[in-house]
């Protein structure tokens, strides 16, 4: 029998080679390589799926690879791949099923449908705000137009029979399609005719706005936080960073809340026009206020101003290693300032969404605020993530998310 031909180098399928550093990675379940450890390339244009060998050629599994990232590439499979569309439409699927299987999402209309690498679908992210649906594409393999098409067509085929599917929107990163050397896009609508709908947490009525706001629209990985908050506030309430009103709203609105007023501040005017739009719709009026949260809450502390509740949201404070040390000061005199605040007995719900910042160092800057302040506190709750946002246990990067729920005395 004849030898079989090696096909000609420009047809062979793109590889790279790996450091022991980075097989090391792998073989610790991490998907990430950076380009540091990335030893040699063969073929490699960007966006493309790669086969990933050791020093000594050894085949380790598929990953997807980016020319500009320093994260080069993100396993996508242990195995070979040979169609990357039919991949993700499978993934999608798999990822629709966990959350019903496990009974993740009840007692809401909105969540995360595919949370990126802890769905197995690195660089993807989809929300789901009731009949319409939120899709932020964030890698170069991701954005290639056969894998658009297979997230659209999975999509329907999974939501569309159950009646709860009448738009697709695409969130652009700008940011985000700059670093990974994508051409620019704007948000707009992938399938359907709506952009915009109203959805629910926790009983609390909320609208949404496919191509507004941050994130996707709304903070769905706090759902479960702001139902746990509600059980622990009472009397009067502020809710500092309170964007679109998800504290605030559930502090006045969930059945185990107890609150005489709630107050909500943010910068944002139009946020807050979005949250006093949310009131409405759950016929109540609270009292808005915009402001730089760190300034009012000093100003407040000054004069002697109490409260028995206090919810502190900010947006992550380090957004890379270089922040840390600027970070941490910032919570600490945030918290600082809530716990003069509060009330023997009050109630204190203090959130951080800065990977970079450790439940470790969390604690322990809270801890450093509490005793600055001649205060004791007591954990009532230390939460994470809504459950629909699955931790990878060998993924840290996974479990970004720190709310913790204290009682504070004097």
């Amino acid at each position: 029998m004849p030898k079989p031909r090696a096909l000609p180098a420009q047809h062979a399928e793109p590889s790279v080679k790996l450091s022991i550093r980075g097989v090391a990675r792998l073989q610790g379940r991490h998907p990430w390589v950076y380009r540091s450890d990335i030893t040699e390339e063969k073929n490699v244009p960007p966006g493309a799926v790669v086969r990933v060998l050791d020093p000594r050629g050894k085949f380790l599994g598929t990953a997807l690879y980016s020319s500009s990232s320093q994260i080069a590439i993100r396993m996508i499979s242990h195995g070979s791949v040979a169609d990357l569309p039919a991949l993700v439409a499978e993934r999608i699927r798999a990822a629709i099923a966990y959350r019903k299987e496990n009974d993740l999402v009840s007692n809401t209309d909105a969540y995360r449908i595919v949370f990126s690498e802890a769905d197995f679908l690195p660089g993807l992210i989809v929300d789901r705000y009731n009949d319409v649906v939120s899709v932020q594409i964030l890698t170069q393999a991701i954005d290639a137009a056969p894998v658009r098409e297979a997230i659209v067509k999975a999509l329907r085929e999974d939501l569309q029979p159950a009646g709860i599917l009448s738009g697709i929107v695409e969130r652009v990163d700008g940011r985000i399609r700059e670093l990974e050397q994508l051409p620019p896009r704007q948000s707009g609508l992938l399938w359907g005719e709506k952009t915009s709908t109203e959805f629910n947490m926790n009983g609390v009525r909320f609208h949404y706005d496919g191509l507004e706001g941050q994130k996707t629209g709304a903070f769905l990985d706090q759902r479960e936080n702001y139902a746990a908050a509600a059980r622990y506030a009472h009397g009067e309430a502020l809710d500092a960073f309170c964007y679109q009103g998800g504290f605030a709203l559930h502090l006045s609105l969930h059945p185990a809340a107890r609150c005489s007023s709630v107050t909500g501040v943010d910068s944002s005017r139009p946020a807050l026009e979005m949250a006093e739009k949310n009131a409405a719709l759950n016929g109540r009026e609270l009292e808005w206020i915009e402001a730089n949260a760190f300034d009012l809450l000093r100003e407040y502390s000054a004069a002697n101003r109490r409260y028995d509740t206090i919810v502190l949201d900010p947006p992550a404070f380090a957004k890379t290693k270089r922040d840390l040390e600027k970070a941490l000061g910032g919570y600490k005199e945030l918290n600082l300032r809530a716990m003069k605040m509060l009330r023997p007995g009050g109630i204190l719900v203090t959130c951080s969404c800065s990977f970079h910042v450790s439940s470790p160092e969390f604690l322990k800057v809270v801890a450093a605020a509490a005793q600055d302040a001649h205060k004791s506190l007591r954990i009532v709750e230390h939460r994470g993530a809504a459950k629909d946002h699955p931790i990878l246990l060998n993924v840290p990067e996974t479990s970004y998310l720190q709310c913790l729920i204290l009682t504070v005395s004097n």
